[in-house]
């Protein structure tokens, strides 16, 4: 990862807790209010929860797994992947229950609690760590590619619970505050046991 990726994971970090102080106040409720106005209802951008679903999200992690075990031998890798994936998942699941903010309300409505948005959260997660594994060991040009798709992806998966109205803007800015953080702190581990690793076979 660029240098500059690791200090904003703690920028991202103080905006989540920013944004848990905040969301009940005026200005982060005219915010939700502003950006549901704006997305709600929109057709194309909510089709992209679909590909931010748990059941999408776990197939896509078996077939990294899978390609890790099998055509690269990265078993880091995968436990990279448990990390980010259940892991984050298991993180998102806490900070929901400790905070416990209320959904929109709509009829239909999910009955789980809101801040964090679990689909901005796990997309990015998800996204971030395909980009990330894929990128090893490719071209600069193959990697501008994964990164601007996965970057993209991310957003329109965070944009299409606002306009689904199943999460507030704040839940989805504090989804991928969060998950951006943990992804790092992942990334962190993976690439020390890779130094770690490399450092040992040099001395063998």
């Amino acid at each position: 990862m660029k240098i500059w990726a690791f200090p904003l994971a703690i920028v991202t970090l103080i905006a989540f807790f920013m944004l848990r102080l905040t969301y009940q106040g005026e200005t982060i409720l005219n915010f939700d209010t502003k950006v549901a106005d704006i997305l709600f209802g929109n057709p194309f951008i909510e089709a992209f929860h679909y590909i931010g679903e748990p059941s999408f999200v776990i197939t896509v992690a078996l077939i990294l797994m899978v390609y890790l075990a099998w055509r690269v031998k990265n078993y880091r890798g995968m436990l990279f992947v448990l990390l980010t994936f259940a892991g984050g998942n298991v993180l998102n699941q806490l900070l929901k229950k400790w905070i416990q903010r209320p959904r929109p309300e709509i009829e239909d409505q999910l009955t789980s609690f809101s801040f964090p948005s679990g689909h901005a959260m796990s997309g990015i997660l998800y996204l971030f760590t395909v980009a990330y594994l894929l990128s090893e060991n490719n071209s600069r040009a193959r990697q501008i590619q994964l990164w601007i798709g996965a970057i993209v992806l991310t957003i329109l998966i965070g944009l299409s619970r606002i306009a689904g109205a199943r999460h507030f803007a704040s839940d989805v800015l504090a989804g991928w505050c969060v998950g951006y953080t943990w992804f790092i702190l992942c990334v962190l581990w993976y690439e020390r046991r890779k130094r770690l690793y490399k450092k040992n076979t040099i001395k063998q």
